[in-house]
């Protein structure tokens, strides 16, 4: 990871009275492509399919890449994505990704790596996470910001869509699913990434939930909310092209999204 100034010694001031280097403080980007897709097709992988001309990973990796105030990129993939994304990302346009490590079988394994790496690269407790869906190619640059901007009052925060939907909370009545309960519509929303965090929130909450086999998470929200009750999370603005590439069916509405951004 690049050296936070903020954890460095203070440089000495000089005879000048000059003024101190201004800190800077890693704001790091996750991207989480090691899932193995197999609702998409087992035979291609999603995160390097084509879209709008160039591989789903590469269009999530460039919204980070081109936000000014992310300072590095960690890509956590699978063996079978790993050398096209290391073909990806060795083009010079990626400099702020820094390396490319194994993910796990679930999501919270390819999170926990994650966190790992960056503790052995001692970086910052204090440091902004953002740990977004590889198949999520349209985050905007509003949502990147205001997760960033979160952070400095919260030490969680995650992008969410308003549901325009009533939700219902359902369970079993024999072999059939009923409605158990209708949740206020208002407070209901949609989950997207990235979702962020303070390093150090987040390495506390996936150390507790370590402790329990049968805790499988599917998104890292879910983690500190269980683990660490006293916690806010702070919801930032989501949008709806800020999909997630879930099945083949999913890509032509995902190509009308490129097509539009691309003007």
């Amino acid at each position: 990871m690049s050296e936070s100034r903020a954890s460095a010694a203070p440089s000495e001031v000089s005879q000048d009275n000059a003024e101190p280097e201004e800190q800077i403080q890693p704001v790091v980007a996750v991207i989480l492509a090691a899932g193995l897709g197999v609702r998409f097709d087992e035979s291609n992988p999603k995160q390097l399919v084509q879209v709008g001309g160039k591989p789903i990973i590469a269009w999530s990796i460039d919204a980070f890449q081109f936000n000014a105030r992310v300072t590095d990129i960690l890509v956590v993939v699978n063996d079978r994505v790993r050398e096209a994304v290391e073909a990806i990302v060795g083009d010079d346009t990626y400099d702020k990704v820094r390396t490319v490590i194994q993910g796990g079988i679930e999501r919270m394994d390819s999170t926990e790596a994650a966190l790992q790496t960056l503790a052995e690269a001692e970086i910052p407790q204090d440091a902004k996470l953002l740990i977004h869906d590889a198949v999520r190619p349209f985050v905007s640059q509003e949502s990147i910001n205001g997760c960033i901007d979160a952070l400095d009052t919260f030490n969680a925060a995650t992008v969410a869509v308003a549901s325009t939907d009533t939700m219902l909370m359902a369970g079993d009545l024999g072999e059939r699913k009923v409605v158990r309960q209708v949740p206020d519509r208002d407070n209901m929303f949609r989950a997207q990434t990235p979702q962020a965090f303070r390093f150090g929130t987040l390495r506390k909450a996936y150390d507790l939930a370590a402790a329990d086999p049968d805790f499988h998470p599917t998104d890292d929200t879910r983690v500190v909310v269980d683990r660490l009750p006293e916690e806010p999370v702070a919801i930032v603005a989501g949008s709806v092209t800020n999909m997630k590439i879930t099945l083949p069916s999913d890509v032509p509405m995902a190509e009308w999204i490129a097509r539009s951004l691309a003007g």
